[in-house]
């Protein structure tokens, strides 16, 4: 089968594509043929090398995606030519307190497929049944391969961590980024009013019609401004960061007392400045929100079948053009998820 490696960490010239063989299902395991793979910045992470994590080389990216039953090992209940969600994070003590509760997420053994170990990015791939989720009839595996890591990254950072309700009023950034994006919808659907940013008017323009009341600049330097001028001066109650240290100040300077900040990482850079002043005498809380519970994934999927929720595709590309789709990402040329095509 054909498969993606990272061989080394740096740039595009970096990843490969290989044969190998095609792996065969023992008991309780699932094998999917991959009908698509998502790209997502995780992917361009583990290209470029995490500091201070090292990673098993060479290493077969792609955290989500989405098959086809193509063959089962013994006891497993999902029948073949099953459509499956291929679920990105998965624990290796099932008898853990958190896994027991339902928030496998912030158990201390969770990883994440494609990070920790070897990814979807490959035409066939070997999984516990327990990490395939059925699709709902009428979904297309294709374009919900765009949906699993950046739904539940947002569903964790808006209904677990920052608790939103229909009261408030939320700003997402960033769009056309696939957790923005998720963002926007999952909070529009809860009720609360939404803000979005993008730098081009055509990444506005989707934040608008993906349910934001109001999508602003944010290449404009004082954009934070524009957001406390849509609230009357009183700011937002959640703010949705990712970005980092490129929007970190006004992300901060739009919250309204009591504001919530949640983060799940930072796309310009690791560290950011924080008056501890303003954070205390506004009684501000930061929250750093890592993946959500799988818990959530047939309620997601869901509302993707019911319409509620879509998955944004930019575009889709063969397997075989991942550097393009890696040159694409990093230069911020997308407009949604692109999603790999194995086989072609």
């Amino acid at each position: 089968m054909q498969a993606v490696h990272v061989t080394a960490h740096g740039g595009p010239e970096v990843v490969q594509l290989v044969d190998l063989p095609i792996p065969e299902p023992g008991p309780g395991e699932v094998r999917a043929r991959v009908l698509g793979v998502s790209v997502n910045h995780l992917d361009l992470w583990v290209r470029n090398g995490m500091p201070g994590m090292p990673l098993p080389l060479p290493m077969i990216p792609g955290c989500d995606g989405c098959g086809v039953v193509d063959a089962v090992g013994a006891g497993v209940t999902l029948q073949v030519g099953q459509p499956i969600l291929l679920e990105p994070g998965y624990n290796d003590d099932l008898s853990s307190p958190e896994v027991r509760r339902g928030e496998d997420h912030l158990a201390a053994d969770y990883k994440i497929r494609g990070e920790h170990t070897d990814g979807f990015a490959r035409e066939y791939v070997v999984l516990p049944e327990r990490y395939c989720t059925r699709l709902p009839k009428g979904l297309d595996p294709v374009t919900t391969a765009a949906a699993p890591l950046t739904f539940l990254t947002a569903w964790g950072m808006l209904i677990e961590r920052a608790r939103i309700t229909s009261s408030d009023t939320v700003l997402v950034l960033g769009a056309t980024s696939g957790v923005g994006s998720a963002g926007i919808q999952i909070a529009r659907h809860q009720g609360a009013q939404v803000i979005t940013t993008a730098s081009t008017e055509a990444g506005r323009a989707m934040g608008l019609d993906l349910g934001a009341h109001h999508a602003i600049d944010h290449a404009d330097p004082e954009w934070f401004k524009r957001v406390k001028s849509l609230t009357n001066g009183r700011g937002v109650d959640v703010v949705m960061e990712h970005v980092g240290p490129a929007t970190w100040r006004g992300s901060m300077s739009c919250l309204a007392r009591n504001g919530r900040l949640v983060t799940c990482g930072g796309t310009t850079g690791p560290k950011v400045d924080i008056l501890l002043p303003h954070l205390f005498i506004k009684n501000l809380s930061l929250l750093g929100s890592t993946m959500g519970p799988r818990s959530a994934f047939p309620l997601i999927l869901e509302r993707l079948a019911a319409g509620d929720y879509r998955a944004p595709l930019d575009r889709t590309l063969p397997l075989s053009s991942v550097h393009e789709a890696h040159r694409l990402l990093e230069e911020r040329q997308v407009l949604g998820k692109i999603v790999l095509i194995p086989g072609e």
